[in-house]
């Protein structure tokens, strides 16, 4: 199999047909996800499950990451292809799992079966079981210092998935320890800043009662970036039987240019299982944040200051809680090459060459729009830091 080669404005550039793969396996990953979340929406389905640490886990987590690890594999060579990615085959393979089973294979296949319209190619015949569990069993790299190593979150905020909101599909290629490509996929994710203040759930009845009329009403984008262009883009999400013509209306995204606290927004988790809220809370305060933050699940965050919906982005995570690679290393880099400011609380960039673990992380990690609002969080990390009982 091969890529039918995309016009890329960056075509002469490194890692531009990387960057086109990447791009249009995570715009069918989100089709994917749209397809089943509309079916988990409302319902007390069993496709879902729960892990070892009792986080859900959907028929779209499995899909999505056989659907990349298959493409990847074919296009590259899966002898080529080393993959850190979430899930595990364990809960799949189990006997009283054949219905999930039998669904994540419909699902994958039915996703392949449309690669064409997103400019990638299909299978010659549907995958079998077996074909669907080695794809997702094969991403077990543990990804380190030296080599290519993608890095996939197929379902980036499960639990808002799951409750119809915002959720990511994120898909990064890290070399040598760098994250050099980073792929954002967020179907809820609405062209107008204003909707993120309503549940998706809300934001689908409206859209029905009234018809779309511009790009206000759109949902969904895919952001992407490559290391050192210093530029990270958007696409719309490819909806119904439309295919994907590059550069399918792409437009430059850049960060917010407020560097006023009393003016900024603050991306908050919506999850708290992982992390500390009464230190944020804290330090918000401090730093005299002013306005409502703004609340979604996921990496939706860093798509959220990298597209200039708001410019503050916190995690302090609770003591025992390692943050994973996966969580981070595609929202990372979009950001940094739409102008943002990326570190840990003590002001060091991420480290991706350790593992699948963000190992050595400064007691948080800290996302701003500029460099300005980035050392004025800082120092008061530092200030608070004493008092804080995280």
């Amino acid at each position: 199999m091969g890529l039918n080669r995309p016009n890329l404005a960056m075509d002469n550039a490194m890692y531009s047909e990387e960057l086109a793969v990447a791009v249009r396996v995570v715009h069918m990953a989100c089709c994917l996800c749209q397809r089943v979340q509309d079916g988990l929406v409302g319902t007390s389905s069993e496709q879902v499950k729960s892990k070892d640490d009792d986080s859900p886990v959907t028929v779209a987590d499995w899909s999505v990451q056989a659907t990349v690890s298959w493409i990847l594999a074919e296009v590259f060579g899966s002898q080529n292809v080393s993959i850190v990615a979430e899930e595990e085959i364990q809960t799949l393979s189990k006997p009283d799992s054949a219905d999930l089973l039998e669904a994540v294979v419909n699902t994958v296949n039915e996703c392949l079966s449309e690669a064409p319209k997103f400019g990638l190619k299909c299978p010659d015949k549907a995958l079998r079981t077996s074909q669907v569990l080695d794809a997702i069993s094969r991403c077990n790299s543990t990804g380190g210092p030296k080599g290519r190593h993608w890095v996939l979150d197929p379902v980036d905020g499960t639990l808002g998935f799951v409750r119809g909101d915002q959720y990511a599909v994120a898909l990064a290629l890290i070399e040598d320890g760098k994250v050099v490509i980073g792929v954002l996929g967020c179907p809820n994710y609405p062209m107008n800043k204003e909707w993120l203040n309503y549940h998706n759930k809300f934001y689908q009845a409206m859209s029905k009662q009234s018809p779309p009329a511009s790009d206000s009403w759109e949902k969904g984008c895919v952001m992407y970036a490559r290391r050192g262009s210093g530029e990270a883009w958007m696409q719309p999400m490819v909806l119904g039987d439309q295919k994907l013509e590059w550069p399918n209306s792409a437009r430059l995204i850049k960060v917010s240019s407020i560097d006023n606290p009393a003016m900024a927004t603050f991306c908050e988790p919506v999850e708290k299982a992982n992390s500390n809220h009464s230190f944020t809370k804290g330090l918000v305060h401090s730093v005299g944040l002013r306005k409502q933050p703004l609340r979604v699940y996921s990496m939706v965050k860093y798509a959220a200051i990298a597209r200039g919906d708001a410019e503050i982005f916190m995690k302090f995570a609770r003591a025992g809680y390692k943050e994973k690679i996966w969580d981070h290393a595609a929202g990372v880099l979009i950001v940094e090459e739409a102008g943002g400011v990326v570190t840990d609380a003590g002001g060091r960039p991420l480290d991706f060459s350790r593992g699948i673990y963000l190992e050595g992380l400064d007691r948080g990690i800290i996302v701003c729009s500029g460099a300005a609002l980035h050392e004025k969080i800082i120092g008061a990390v530092y200030a608070s830091w004493d008092s804080s009982n995280l």
